[in-house]
Parts: structure tokens; sequence; C-alpha cells
């Protein structure tokens, strides 16, 4: 297993839409236990294949407590079946948005139709937590990032605080680059 870097905005292969996975193979298990990993070092509750580059339909998650046994769950080619018409608040965070919290309405159920780690196909009904964060990863699989759910305003906020993050780290970095020579 390795933790792989995450990609965070205004990367352009966040946007793009995740392709299915044909079967679950060694390969795709040695992703996700990858994906896993990077997420729990993150630290995080999910991560989609594409915040590491991998346009593949593949989703990890776990949102057991941190006084919690571990949970971690696997989705392959994940599709809701049924959202639910009555929403739920929760506070939305993103590993590919760094620092950026805000309360965002999503139906607050949903089943979900996926292929689990070992390529079986399941059947998931889920609420609350699980059904946010199944709902947020699942739009990362069709490029959709959670502050596009967000006004204008709050959206251009964040991105004007991240870009202005990433220019005053290149700068850091050219600085140390100049003082190591």
């Amino acid at each position: 297993m390795a933790i792989r870097e995450i990609l965070t905005v205004p990367d352009p292969r966040l946007r793009e839409v995740s392709k299915e996975v044909p079967e679950v193979t060694d390969e795709i298990r040695a992703l996700m236990d990858d994906m896993l990993e990077t997420m729990y070092a993150a630290p995080g509750i999910g991560l989609a294949a594409i915040q590491v580059g991998e346009p593949l339909r593949i989703i990890v998650m776990d949102i057991a407590g941190k006084d919690e046994e571990p949970q971690p769950r696997y989705f392959v080619n994940p599709r809701i079946i049924d959202p639910a018409e009555e929403t739920a608040p929760y506070e939305e965070g993103c590993l590919s948005v760094p620092d950026a919290y805000e309360e965002l309405e999503r139906p607050a159920t949903c089943t979900v139709e996926y292929l689990d780690y070992e390529g079986k196909p399941q059947t998931l009904k889920a609420e609350g937590l699980l059904a946010t964060c199944i709902q947020h990863e699942m739009d990362h699989l069709e490029g959709i990032l959670f502050i596009d759910h967000l006004s204008r305003l709050k959206r251009e906020r964040i991105l004007k605080r991240l870009k202005r993050e990433a220019k005053l780290k290149e700068k850091a970095g050219s600085a140390a680059a100049l003082v190591a020579e």
C-alpha cells in the first residue's frame, strides 16, 4: 500500500467524469488499498479515485469515529437508485478543497448499488452521514465538487483563498530552493 498525492483545486483532472470499472481485479483492489491509506493519512472519511488522479468510478470511505474500530467501505461503479425527497443539512469539507467547510442540503437517505472489494454486487440503504458521504463522493465521479453547490460568492471566496495560499507555497518553495543553492 502507498499514500498517494491528493489533487486539489484548481487541478483540471478533478473535473473529469470517471469511467466504469470493467471488473474488480487485483490491480483495482491495490488502488482501493492505496486510496484507503491515503484517506486515513489525510485524514478524511471518504475519497474518490479521481482525487488521486485515477478517473475510475471507485470510492472508499470510513465514517467510524476516532474511538471506534475502523469500518472501511469500498464502492466500485456505485449508482444511487432512490434518493429521498426529504433533505438533511451537513457541514461538508473535502480533501481536494483544503480547509473549506460549508453546510449543504442533500437527500437524507439514498440506496446505492455497487460492487464491493471482491467484485460482488451489493445494495446499501444509507442515511445520515453515510448518505451524505456517498453523495459527496459520487459527485466527484461526475467532476463535481461540493463547492459547486454553494452560492457563487461563497465558491469564489474559497477559490480565491486557495489560489492565494498556492502562490504563497510556490514562493516559499522558490525561496527554499535559492537558499539550498
